[in-house]
């Protein structure tokens, strides 16, 4: 049985300034370097043999850290970089909620229906999230941690469970929260879904960020 774990990223710097972020390519904090570094060592007895992540840097950051920690691989997949938000990149969530509430909770309740925009599209979004879950669930590897971002970790828990991208945005991942894919020839089965024992008292609140 393949065990692939999906981490969202550590905290980045338009995380804590609480702008929407999408191919903006933001750096991690030092609170996002603290997350990553409790990931890693939470997951030294999980025997992880690789770790995959997205090419923006708080991704790559984020598993090049664990990826040290539990002296394994890493790799680069651009398949797994966050969904493009089109003209909101950029944008606070200040603003947004102003200027924009009603887009933003109608996408939210079902991006397929209300996309932003000019974002990419979304079946461009999940062809390229299929592509790279079914290379990951054909790699040697047993046990791999994938590190994305909000949008590409929770389209990959809609693929795994056979869920509509219409559900994207009704899971909710903490920066480094964790969860857990479990797949076979014959299955793909979620264990958990944003597991965050490892941050302990350091769990952000408040609004979504992308």
């Amino acid at each position: 049985m393949k065990h692939i774990y999906l981490c969202r990223h550590g905290e980045s710097e338009y995380n804590a300034k609480k702008i929407v972020q999408g191919h903006i390519d933001t750096d991690l904090t030092e609170n996002g370097i603290l997350q990553a570094k409790k990931l890693g060592h939470f997951l030294k007895d999980k025997g992880i043999k690789k770790v995959i992540s997205s090419d923006l840097k708080r991704a790559f950051k984020t598993a090049q850290i664990v990826a040290e920690i539990l002296k394994v691989n890493h790799e680069v997949d651009p398949r797994i970089r966050e969904m493009h938000f089109g003209t909101w990149e950029g944008l606070s969530y200040d603003w947004i909620y102003q200027n924009a509430k009603e887009h933003f909770d109608n996408w939210l309740a079902n991006p397929v229906k209300h996309p932003l925009p000019k974002q990419e599209s979304i079946e461009s979004f999940e062809k390229r999230l299929r592509l790279f879950f079914e290379d990951v669930r054909n790699h040697n590897e047993d046990n791999i941690l994938v590190v994305g971002h909000g949008g590409s970790i929770q389209g990959l828990l809609c693929i795994a469970m056979n869920l509509s991208m219409e559900h994207l945005w009704k899971f909710r991942h903490n920066n480094t929260g964790l969860s857990l894919i479990l797949s076979d020839k014959n299955s793909t089965n979620v264990k958990f879904i944003n597991m965050a024992y490892h941050l302990e008292n350091s769990l952000e609140g408040g609004i979504i960020t992308l």
